[in-house]
């Protein structure tokens, strides 16, 4: 099949979950097709991320240099304007199917793929649906989104069209098979798994940064780090909840480093909510490529995802990360095959957030964990689970099936 693919996010591009979670996949598929055929981005730009002149200018060049060119919207929150900016943007975005003779529409997510729907009905291009999993119930259960409200509706239907339609859907698990059918009524055509996968070359255990350790002065310290956001379909006061445990438990020994994109007014409430003292919290936002230095200062890392139901067809990257840099993790109950895979080789401790009588049960357990074994025998082992289940080479096989079979 001779054409150019158009890959569609619904993230910023200087995102973490287009750099981690797009960006290496567009990658592999630039390896396996030909230098002719043409790359194109779609993502939507949030003011947070937003690019200087000089950073597009910079970016384009690199991009180009490889035939892949971003085509970048701007991004709106769910509501009458984003009805109508997202009216115009699907012109926009037929007008480049058209005139960039597109082939094949890769989406990445439930959101992005009501884009990657709407175009392939329109043009009849073929469509492949990729980290596909369930999004619409996952909000309604973890309380951001009324079961009644217009946003549940509509993501919701769509997820059951792009079903229907998908010439290729891939799952990160390979239950989500399972919950299509019963949820969609829909048997998938052609289904595929893939986790979320981890570069190796840039996730490896190494010893805590040298520079960062002297920079916040955190010495002989025992670090939590989380790799995240405050709310959504993850916990927030219960979070810091368990940090105050934390330090209770460790006392002065303990620090948590939380790497996230949210402002730092809103952690710094959350921590005068809780009564944590301001020393015991650092708040950074690092851009992806140093995200690795910044968790080799991590001694355990945490996922505090709301255990709801749905939440065993997804499966969050930062585990993968944290299981790269060789940290064990405390995860949430039934979260993807993650929670069990903690379980069966002992890398971490399951723990329901939402239940504080069990936090310092469960912190003793993780200072046993920390203390069993020498930190590079830790980290060996937890590294060793993570070439097993997030390797690249599992993504490589999955498009190399897909592509092999659209002739690119």
């Amino acid at each position: 099949m001779k054409g150019n693919i158009l890959f569609v996010t619904f993230w910023s591009y200087k995102d973490a979950l287009v750099q981690t979670y797009a960006l290496p996949y567009i990658n592999i598929i630039r390896k396996m097709t030909e230098k002719e055929t043409k790359f194109y981005i779609i993502t939507f730009e949030q003011k947070k991320f937003e690019m200087t002149d000089d950073e597009r200018v910079l970016l384009g060049q690199q991009l180009n240099s490889r035939n892949i060119h971003l085509v970048s919207f701007p991004y709106k929150k769910f509501g009458i304007r984003k009805l109508f900016s997202s009216i115009g943007n699907l012109y926009s975005m037929i007008r480049v199917v058209k005139d960039k003779k597109i082939s094949i529409i890769h989406a990445f997510g439930p959101n992005a793929g009501i884009f990657g729907y709407l175009l392939s009905w329109i043009s009849g291009v073929k469509l492949i649906i990729d980290s596909y999993e369930p999004h619409a119930e996952c909000m309604v259960e973890s309380g951001e989104w009324s079961k009644n409200g217009p946003a549940h509706k509509i993501l919701f239907k769509f997820e059951k069209l792009e079903t229907k339609r998908a010439d290729y859907l891939i799952g990160t698990t390979a239950a989500m098979k399972d919950y299509a059918r019963a949820k969609y009524k829909i048997e998938p055509r052609q289904f595929f798994v893939k986790p979320a996968c981890i570069d190796f070359t840039h996730f490896y255990p190494r010893k805590k940064s040298p520079e960062l350790l002297e920079k916040y002065q955190l010495g002989d310290k025992i670090i939590c780090v989380y790799a995240g956001k405050l709310g959504g379909t993850y916990l927030k006061d219960e979070v810091f909840e368990f940090v105050k445990s934390c330090y209770e438990y460790w006392g002065d020994r303990f620090v948590y480093l939380m790497l996230t994109s949210e402002d730092k007014s809103k952690v710094k409430e959350m921590v005068s909510l809780h009564g944590i003292p301001n020393e015991v919290v650092i708040t950074e936002y690092v851009e992806h490529s140093d995200i690795p230095r910044y968790l080799s200062l991590g001694d355990f890392g945490i996922n505090p995802q709301v255990p709801v139901p749905s939440k065993r067809y997804g499966t969050p990257i930062k585990n993968g990360e944290y299981w790269a840099m060789g940290l064990p993790v405390i995860i949430s109950p039934k979260i993807s095959d993650d929670s069990d895979i903690i379980e069966e080789n002992n890398i971490g401790i399951i723990m329901d957030f939402q239940n504080k009588r069990i936090y310092t049960e469960s912190i003793k357990k993780m200072d046993e964990l920390l203390t069993a074994n020498s930190k590079e025998k830790l980290q060996e082992k937890i590294f060793s689970v993570a070439k097993k289940h997030r390797s690249y080479g599992i993504a490589e096989d999955v498009y190399s099936r897909i592509y092999s079979d659209l002739n690119v």
